[in-house]
């Protein structure tokens, strides 16, 4: 950083030797960075930086290990140690990330809460509640992230994978969007969490002119008709055995889901009906 000291001191005629015998280095290494000022290293840096800032941006509860597979998979090879030490230098950390003593701020929200904890809806697509749960296997965690429609509890889209990316979020909400054909105007409400405050998902949300909403930090009743769905998960098939495998559990899930919450399971709610049965009869009506 001093060498371009030196350049601009001998641009007022401060000699170079008088310069770098102050700074204390060898007027050959100057003209040696004069020569090439910008390094291929410094050049590789760079370019480096700027892919972890693009994925940081998609994903920012990725940490610099999660970084370093990303630029892999992307055909740019680097070492953690060094990933490392560039994510401090452009200052890139994970959002789960805390250093004792302090604590980070929760994010701020990219949505107004539009639901006020009324998860009620007179017709399908009017209203839609997603979330984010996780369970341990053999092989590691799988996550699930699900769509819930507030009018029939039908679950119109969910997503699993083994890492809790955007990404997740982002295909539940394209899997519901393809099954209920393009809706728009639709409310979609979720926590505060960094998947849902992704670009990448508030994108996902713009495009198809759907209405995100977003309820308080730390307030599970502000998203409770979605963690009431999860909690039947957990019950039905999450904690009944170990999984061995993440694709095991995963197949129970969809069997669970599609044959019998969706198709078995009578709601209260609904008049002792189904969430397909309730969705039917209702179609039938708004038809006649």
């Amino acid at each position: 950083m001093m060498f371009p000291l030196v350049r601009d001191l001998a641009v007022d005629r401060i000699p170079v030797v008088v310069t770098c015998r102050v700074l204390g280095f060898s007027k050959q290494a100057y003209y040696k960075w004069l020569a090439d000022p910008i390094s291929q290293r410094d050049w590789d840096d760079a370019h480096l930086i700027n892919a972890a800032i693009d994925i940081h941006h998609v994903d920012p509860e990725f940490g610099y290990r999660f970084i370093a597979d990303e630029l892999a998979r992307g055909g740019i090879l680097a070492s953690r140690n060094r990933v490392n030490r560039l994510c401090t230098l452009a200052r890139l950390f994970s959002v789960h990330s805390r250093k004792r003593g302090r604590f980070r701020k929760p994010g701020p929200p990219v949505h107004d809460d539009l639901v006020r904890r009324q998860f009620n809806a007179a017709r399908p697509n009017e209203l839609w509640l997603t979330d984010i749960t996780e369970h341990p296997t053999a092989e590691g965690k799988l996550y699930l992230c699900a769509v819930k429609d507030a009018c029939s509890n039908r679950i119109v889209g969910y997503s699993m994978s083994e890492r809790m990316t955007a990404e997740l979020a982002v295909n539940a909400l394209r899997n519901a969007i393809a099954l209920r054909a393009s809706p728009a105007a639709t409310i979609v409400h979720s926590d505060r969490g960094s998947q849902f405050r992704s670009h990448a998902y508030v994108r996902a949300l713009r495009g198809r002119a759907l209405k995100g909403s977003m309820g308080r930090v730390g307030t599970c009743a502000d998203n409770a008709a979605m963690e009431s769905f999860f909690s039947l998960l957990q019950k039905n098939v999450l904690n009944r055995r170990r999984w061995d495998s993440r694709e095991e559990l995963r197949l129970a899930i969809i069997t669970w889901i599609e044959r019998t919450y969706h198709r078995r399971r009578r709601q209260d709610a609904l008049g002792r009906l189904t969430p397909i049965e309730y969705e039917t009869i209702l179609q039938a009506a708004h038809a006649a």
